[in-house]
């Protein structure tokens, strides 16, 4: 049996949610290795003027020890 280890990270995007993963999961991706999945812990947005700015994540990222 393989070990796994658990790291928090944030992310964040223009776009949405779903892009502010994605991109905490490439930026993770290029230090870490063996991802195996990610958890979305919290989501949170940054308003200005009656507008979404920015979008955050609070991820948790899964990945094999070797």
């Amino acid at each position: 049996m393989g070990v796994i280890k658990v790291i928090e990270i944030l992310g964040n995007s223009k776009i949405s949610w779903e892009d502010a993963t994605a991109n905490a999961v490439k930026a993770a991706s290029k230090s870490v290795r063996g991802i195996r999945s990610v958890n979305v812990q919290n989501q949170s947005a940054v308003v200005e003027k009656g507008k979404i700015t920015e979008y955050r994540v609070n991820l948790k990222i899964a990945f094999s020890i070797e």
